[in-house]
């Protein structure tokens, strides 16, 4: 029983890394504490309930095709998520993240909603889409909605006025050797109404999947929600031994499962083992019982 209560409590653990409790409404984290860098003081997210979107922003999706954003509203909701796919670490863990939360929403994308992730460095293209849109479909594993999932690309205005639109504030930072871009920003992910209003603000990169659902439902009706704690997860940080800006992923609390995991493995191991241990001392004492 106690090594069943481990193993139920590692899934746990495991399970929340990737997606959150059902009924759960999360936030991120602000892993800096209370002072952040200057740099952030332009990054955030300012959760505009009810604003319209700018529908006549063009883009190009992933296949290379102009696309207006009013393209993907009109009829069905939508999810959102200003991203850049070459980030290697916050954006593709938001990104997991929503596949993981839709895999256990019984709602179809591009049949009941859409999903359109926008890139805002407007030096990637729809290559980068592309390779990006392949990467988490073979995570999401369900080709039937393939056509529900977007990847937009496009030129610094209009990723701009739709930045401004939906309230997400970000920062270049260009590397020391000029040769890329980097971007300092917070994970947020919006539901949008079937007219293309802001209707909800999910923070961080875990999201529950019932109020994914939720979300839905209601914008498909144009319902707006409420406002959520405003704590962030930001993408940025600070290296003070190159006096280089750089960004990576604050993995404290994975890797803090990750230590746990390993301190339960090793817990189950010496259990195991001391139980046939036990296990052999009883058959040699019920042995010689019984030739005594």
């Amino acid at each position: 029983m106690a090594a069943a209560l481990i193993c139920a409590l590692a899934f746990s653990i495991f399970a929340h890394a990737q997606v959150s409790g059902y009924g759960d409404k999360t936030v991120g984290e602000n892993p800096g504490g209370g002072q952040l860098p200057n740099v952030l003081a332009k990054v955030g997210v300012t959760q505009k309930l009810n604003q319209p979107l700018p529908i006549d922003a063009t883009f190009v999706d992933e296949t290379g095709k102009t696309v207006r954003l009013g393209d993907y509203f009109g009829q069905k909701p939508a999810l959102m998520s200003l991203v850049y796919y070459n980030c290697q670490i916050l954006c593709s863990e938001e990104m997991d993240g929503v596949a993981g939360a839709l895999e256990m929403v019984h709602l179809t994308p591009g049949k009941d909603f859409n999903i359109v992730f926008i890139s805002i460095d407007d030096h990637e293209t729809p290559t980068d889409a592309m390779a990006q849109k392949k990467r988490l479909m073979a995570r999401y594993k369900h080709p039937e909605a393939v056509d529900g999932w977007h990847f937009l690309t496009g030129q610094q205005a209009a990723i701009d006025v739709v930045a401004n639109a939906s309230g997400f504030g970000y920062v270049k930072l260009p590397s020391a050797d000029g040769k890329t871009t980097q971007f300092a920003h917070a994970s947020s992910l919006q539901i949008i109404t079937a007219e293309g209003h802001v209707a909800q603000y999910y923070l961080g990169v875990e999201y529950s999947p019932k109020d994914l659902l939720l979300g839905l439902v209601e914008a498909s009706d144009n319902k707006i929600g409420s406002p959520v704690a405003n704590i962030l997860t930001y993408c940025y940080h600070y290296d003070p031994q190159t006096n280089k800006q750089s960004l990576r992923v604050v993995r404290v609390v994975q890797l803090g499962g990750m230590v746990t995991l390993a301190g339960l493995g090793g817990f189950m191991f010496l259990m195991f083992r001391r139980d046939m241990r036990l296990g052999r001392e009883h058959d040699l004492t019920r042995d010689r019982t019984d030739k005594g």
